[in-house]
């Protein structure tokens, strides 16, 4: 597949919502709701949940399943108020001592007028100070579209993990090519350059594992069991290592370049 095949597959219908991964890899899943400021962004799920025996927080992007729901959702693109209520989630994830797991599908953070009254730059930003310093482990997985900021804000993580189709750029093909190019019908050509597919990011150190999606059925079986073999490495840890681990990740990206 050219990169550009793996950015139409990731933005299609076929590629499922967040709802989707939470019900067939978790069991018992409590939604929890607003961001104790403005309200609730129906763009991103939040809540608690069992992975195997093991409690969780869980957080998941969702563009939603049909023409309404994808409106009412925003088309997966988050508001200020859905990064402070999964930074909450967060914080009360460390609090309890619970493993974060967070799925992440989103072209971007909504860029409109309301969201940047409300501070969206600042919520993002707040997200990636606290997730690096957050003493409880993080799982944060592509499972469709990675886009700029919206999808860093849910992804400052232990491990950062990619199916084998999702994709994962600081700015869209077309948004790259109408920089660049100054014609946005270049957009195959960036994506090439970008190298925002699994298997480059995968090979330039920036993610930790790529999960093959041919079947999504397979997809939330070796994602659970992934899940279930990996965070107990991290619960083993002092919360203070924890965190350190993190830092030491994001410091060593690009050290070889």
């Amino acid at each position: 597949m050219k990169a550009m095949d793996h950015v139409l597959h990731a933005r299609s219908k076929k590629c499922p919502g967040g709802q989707n991964f939470i019900d067939h890899m978790f069991t018992g899943f409590v939604e929890l709701h607003g961001d104790r400021r403005f309200g609730d962004d129906r763009a991103v799920i939040g809540g608690l949940a069992y992975l195997g025996d093991m409690p969780v927080t869980v957080i998941a992007s969702e563009k939603g399943s049909d023409a309404k729901d994808r409106a009412d959702r925003n088309f997966g693109s988050a508001h200020p108020e859905g990064y402070r209520k999964a930074l909450r989630l967060m914080k009360q994830a460390e609090k309890f001592r619970r493993p974060v797991i967070c799925l992440v599908n989103t072209s971007g953070a909504f860029c409109g007028i309301g969201a940047e009254e409300r501070g969206q730059g600042q919520a993002i930003a707040e997200n990636l100070m606290e997730m690096t310093a957050l003493q409880t482990p993080i799982i944060s997985i592509l499972t469709g579209e990675g886009g700029s900021g919206g999808a860093l804000a849910l992804s400052v993580a232990n491990e950062v993990w990619m199916l084998g189709r999702s994709v994962y750029s600081v700015i869209s093909p077309e948004g790259c090519a109408s920089i660049l190019y100054r014609d946005a019908k270049q957009a195959e050509t960036a994506a090439e350059n970008l190298k925002l597919t699994a298997d480059h990011l995968y090979n330039l150190g920036v993610i930790d594992a790529v999960v093959p999606d041919e079947s999504y059925d397979d997809s939330y079986r070796l994602l659970r069991r992934k899940l279930l073999d990996t965070l107990p490495k991290y619960i083993a840890m002092t919360p203070a290592d924890v965190a350190e681990h993190r830092r030491l990740r994001f410091r060593a990206i690009g050290a070889n370049f």
